[in-house]
């Protein structure tokens, strides 16, 4: 590999891994899922933090690697049994506080998949908030990652 061809790759790697940021909303630690790379399902997981002055509201996501996409979550029906459910009124994030879109928690659920997840491939992810309008992230694609975002402790 010429050195030219090693420094871009570098560059995208870093580009990748830089937050996206809008409006004082602030994205962090995006990566996406399904369970095999044919699977005609997949789900988008990140950090999202409101640095404005003000409560907003995630309320919609798009992707066109997928026919249909929805907000997520899980919620207990009974006795332990979790029920994965859309919510249309999506997510409030108060002002100077962070989302997290996890698994087993929220998260931006693509059905209908159009294109492979395949290890390291970037999908472009539109999320759409009340106040801050549309934040546009490169989300990688990570089959190898174990549930959490990378190293970090917080309670959630």
């Amino acid at each position: 590999m010429s050195l030219k061809t090693t420094l871009l790759a570098a560059a995208a790697a870093a580009f990748v891994a830089m937050p996206a940021l809008a409006e004082g909303i602030m994205v962090k630690d995006p990566y996406a899922r399904a369970a095999t790379p044919m699977a005609k399902t997949g789900a988008a997981f990140m950090m999202i933090m409101n640095h404005s002055g003000q409560d907003d509201r995630l309320i919609d996501a798009k992707a066109t690697v997928a026919k249909k996409v929805e907000l997520h979550t899980h919620k207990e029906i009974s006795d332990g049994v979790m029920q994965m459910m859309h919510v249309p009124e999506g997510f409030e994030i108060a002002a100077g506080e962070m989302l997290m879109l996890e698994r087993g928690g929220h998260h931006v659920m693509m059905m209908g998949l159009t294109e492979s997840f395949e290890q390291d491939k970037v999908i472009e992810v539109t999320l759409t908030f009340e106040k801050a309008g549309d934040v546009v992230v490169d989300v990688p694609v990570d089959l190898k990652r174990k549930g959490g975002h990378g190293d970090h402790k917080m309670s959630h």
